[in-house]
């Protein structure tokens, strides 16, 4: 075996992180009318929907916390009341969370040139594994990091240390692809490098502000990105 060829062997993977909701799915709608039904069973006027989508990618309690005014019921009520809102969401059968287009093509891409695929997002297991089942995509990422199961959220960098730590992949080797800042410093926090998508819930120029190398415009624009970032090589596995 030459040098080249040992080197190969012992390259770490290449992961590519998604977030989900503003990434993968556009699920801004539900998410509004979640924390709308949340707040209204408590007679709480209902929060602006853009300050809602601000919150997209915190931790639920977090989120639903910085939109609470004071004086208000316990905050684990409300919690309580969005997860009712959320499940009966999911029972509907008009239910949809669309994906973004040109998601399905992109993770045949990047499976094709070899990188190993996961998920880092604020959304309970539950409401992932639901996600992923209504979109045929159960099977496609090989890390699955929620909130419910990791104990610290975004922005802290707990779930991609996770991911990293179940495959095998070091910080030179991963990135972190969101829509958000928060995703954009949990990258920054855990030391790997981040993508933003101009299509989700924060304004790309807050994005670059955050520290994300690149905004993509399209999921076409991926695979050669990533490729870049990480010198082109793929892994031998």
């Amino acid at each position: 075996m030459d040098n080249l060829t040992a080197n190969l062997e012992f390259e770490p993977p290449r992961l590519v992180i998604f977030d989900c909701d503003g990434t993968l799915v556009d699920s801004q709608h539900h998410i509004v009318a979640a924390m709308h039904s949340a707040f209204g069973a408590h007679g709480l006027a209902l929060p602006d929907p853009d300050c809602i989508r601000r919150t997209v990618g915190l931790p639920l309690a977090t989120a639903i916390e910085s939109l609470l005014p004071p004086g208000g019921p316990t905050l684990a009520a409300v919690v309580e009341a969005y997860k009712e809102a959320a499940i009966a969401q999911r029972l509907a059968p008009d239910h949809c969370e669309p994906l973004f287009p040109g998601l399905v093509e992109t993770l045949d891409r990047l499976e094709m040139a070899g990188f190993l695929l996961g998920i880092a997002t604020g959304k309970a297991r539950r409401g992932l594994d639901f996600t992923l089942a209504t979109h045929n995509l159960v099977g496609r990422f090989v890390t699955l990091q929620t909130n419910d199961v990791v104990a610290a959220g975004k922005p802290a960098p707990d779930m991609v240390i996770q991911a990293m730590a179940e495959t095998g992949a070091v910080p030179a080797s991963t990135v972190v692809i969101g829509d958000t800042t928060y995703d954009i410093e949990m990258a920054r926090n855990a030391g790997v490098p981040a993508i933003g998508v101009a299509w989700g819930y924060h304004d790309e120029n807050v994005l670059s502000k955050a520290g994300a190398l690149h905004i993509i415009n399209n999921f076409g624009e991926l695979p050669d990105l990533v490729n870049q970032l990480m010198g082109g090589a793929v892994c031998v596995r």
